[in-house]
């Protein structure tokens, strides 16, 4: 089985949230999803992991000092 993309897991496991939010599922199945739920979130975090790491390399690459710092989003710009 191919690697998937952290789009294509990300996605796989919002279904499976979706499907277990839904509490249609007998426990057995349920157990199942949620097994396969973790380890989605796993390897999600894991390929966060690295390309946070990847991209502090290559910043770091291209100024002499890398100082790390909470990225910030601004919702109202016009403020």
């Amino acid at each position: 089985m191919a690697k998937k993309t952290f789009e294509q897991s990300l996605s796989a496991l919002e279904k499976i949230v979706d499907e277990l939010e839904s509490g249609d599922l007998p426990l057995e199945k349920a157990l199942k999803k949620f097994d396969e739920g973790m380890a989605l979130s796993r390897q999600c975090s894991r390929m966060l992991d690295e390309t946070e790491k990847k991209v502090t390399q290559l910043v770091g690459e291209t100024t002499e000092s890398t100082i790390e710092s909470p990225f910030e989003i601004n919702p109202n710009p016009e403020s």
